[in-house]
């Protein structure tokens, strides 16, 4: 079999280490593996484990440019002659609509978020089946596209036991990391992703601010990069830790590539996000870690966080109620959160199902296809 999956860029983020994972998957089973993307970091870890990347602008959103480049992929999908496409994003899946009327290719979709209701996001769900990452996402494409149920698979995203154990970290960065943020005897509540209006850190710094009077130690912790166009985002929070007198108890570390190792440094981590997340892969790693995790009761969350087992559910901008569910959290003692999280929430089943997916659509079974022959190739404009 071999399956070719087709995102904008390969820079960062949980869809992209998704695309790697399935690869890496994919050649560990014996299956060809390709990636088409415009490129980036993660492109090298593709054909570290085995895939191989080809680079192609499937990103650029220029009208003028758009049926040059579906014909460059009918081109080299033609040339490659996979038993499927699997497309992650709209705009490559505009391409491939075009690219794919003489091929006939069978293709899988991943709605991997919650967007706009539109002919143009319509795309994601006119596929020979649907992959959606949580029952929540489903639920919205059903709404609002009518998609078949037939052809909509719900597969949950996977971690990765290995990259989050907390047997296996980088014993230098603990140190100096604790060291230079003061985390020793310290509550620390951390929150992880871009520094976003989204993310809702205002109600993330409130809650802290609030939780002092129970929890006098408490530190919180934002993990996460700022973009330019919101750096304006940014100064309000400053402005707002000022206002509140809680600059001792906040600290902004940047983005960070030890997120593991900053995981383990905590007691409870929050995700404060105002829109519902699709899934919440941050909440789930964080469980790989053994460590209890606080969310807003909407999206994907709902379907990771048991209320009282392995964290608590709060509001949407309900400050209070996560100051609550913060001091909850300092006097209940956590177990079993890996074992948990791996079971319901693994990788490996990820993969598993992802392929299952595969065979079901292509009828191809699990093993190498033959190179085409040479009358086969590169198809006629």
């Amino acid at each position: 079999m071999h399956i070719v999956q087709i995102i904008p860029e390969l820079i960062e983020g949980g869809v992209e280490r998704g695309v790697v994972e399935v690869n890496r998957g994919l050649v560990q089973r014996g299956v060809r593996s390709t990636v088409i993307s415009r490129g980036g970091k993660l492109a090298a870890a593709i054909e570290a484990d085995g895939g191989r990347h080809v680079t192609l602008d499937v990103c650029s959103k220029n009208p003028f440019t758009f049926l040059p480049r579906a014909v460059q992929l009918r081109r080299t999908l033609a040339g490659l002659q996979p038993d499927l496409v699997h497309v992650r994003s709209r705009l490559p899946a505009w391409l491939l609509r075009v690219a794919n009327r003489r091929l006939k290719l069978p293709v899988v979709t991943t709605v991997h978020g919650f967007n706009s209701v539109s002919p143009y996001s319509r795309i994601m769900t006119r596929a020979d089946r649907v992959i959606c990452v949580s029952h929540a996402v489903k639920a919205y494409i059903q709404q609002h596209y009518g998609t078949p149920e037939a052809i909509v698979r719900v597969i949950h995203r996977g971690v990765d036991p290995a990259a989050f154990d907390p047997n296996h970290l980088d014993a230098s960065f603990l140190e100096r990391f604790r060291a230079e943020q003061g985390l020793a005897g310290r509550f620390v509540a951390t929150s992880v992703g871009r520094v976003t209006p989204l993310k809702d850190y205002e109600t993330f710094i409130r809650a802290i601010a609030a939780a002092r009077r129970e929890i006098p130690n408490v530190l919180g912790v934002i993990v996460g990069g700022t973009r330019a166009d919101k750096r304006g985002y940014e100064a309000r929070l400053h402005e707002l830790v000022r206002e509140l007198g809680v600059m001792g108890a906040i600290r902004f570390v940047g983005s960070q590539s030890h997120v593991a190792e900053i995981y383990q440094l905590s007691r409870v981590v929050v995700s404060c996000s105002r829109k519902p997340e699709s899934f919440g892969r941050s909440l789930v790693e964080a469980l790989a870690m053994e460590r209890p995790v606080i969310a807003t009761r909407h999206g994907g969350a709902l379907e990771i966080v048991r209320e009282g087992r392995d964290g608590f559910l709060f509001a949407p901008g309900e400050a209070a109620a996560l100051a609550s569910s913060l001091v909850a959290a300092s006097r209940q003692t956590f177990a079993g959160l890996r074992y948990d999280a791996l079971s319901r929430f693994s990788l490996e089943a990820m993969v598993e199902q992802t392929l299952a997916v595969y065979t079901e659509v292509s009828g191809a079974v699990r093993v190498m296809r033959p190179p085409p022959s040479p009358a086969g190739g590169v198809l006629p404009d």
